[in-house]
């Protein structure tokens, strides 16, 4: 059976919104209908780190839900999707997915992805790292989701920060199997094939 073209996108109140948003932007862009939820602290980041509304955010998904609408389509696990991507995740919204309290939209969906085994990816913004931090990404791996902290990959030399930005949505993306066309891969850019080190400077060094 074909996955369907949807995808389920929530943002919470953790730094580093423009994950999320870039998130949207590619899903868009590969012709996933998306479907967005947003925490009143991730709406409270909005207001921080960008110049959207709440209404300019809403606009990048093809359908935006309240956070209290637990009666939505994607709080359902017979509303197919292609996954989830919590870009960011809060711990808070990490430790309530990883114990099932899905006491909103987004913790519910996440639960939802979960039960149904669909691919979950959490993008968790958070260091240092607690020890019940930990134990929240162990417990929420031990149910089926992917834990992907936002890690920039340096070794495609960005110039800039939009650059680290686009990448990491895009590794979130393929994770779902969501083909995001341009995306840098190790060995198969010519770049990557000439680094300034021959094989004989490596063994000497």
């Amino acid at each position: 059976m074909t996955a369907p073209r949807r995808l389920v996108v929530g943002i919470s109140g953790a730094t580093g919104i423009a994950y999320g948003i870039r998130v949207l932007e590619l899903a868009r862009a590969a012709g996933l209908e998306t479907h967005l939820v947003v925490t009143p602290a991730g709406q409270q980041t909005r207001a921080y780190e960008t110049d959207l509304s709440a209404r300019d955010l809403a606009a990048l998904a093809d359908v935006a839900h309240r956070p209290a609408d637990i009666g939505a389509a994607i709080a359902s696990g017979s509303f197919r999707t292609a996954g989830m991507i919590v870009a960011p995740c809060s711990i808070r919204t990490l430790s309530a997915i990883a114990y099932g309290n899905g006491d909103n939209l987004l913790t519910r969906a996440a639960d939802v992805t979960l039960k149904e085994r669909r691919r979950l990816v959490l993008l968790v913004r958070e260091t240092p790292l607690t020890l019940g931090h930990l134990r929240a990404m162990t417990a929420v791996t031990e149910t089926g989701g992917i834990v992907m902290p936002p890690v920039p990959a340096f070794y495609l030399r960005p110039a800039s920060v939009a650059d680290i930005v686009e990448h990491t949505a895009a590794r979130a993306l393929d994770l779902l199997g969501i083909d995001v066309p341009g995306l840098p891969r190790w060995g198969e850019q010519p770049a990557t094939a000439d680094i300034g080190i021959d094989n004989k400077e490596a063994e000497n060094e």
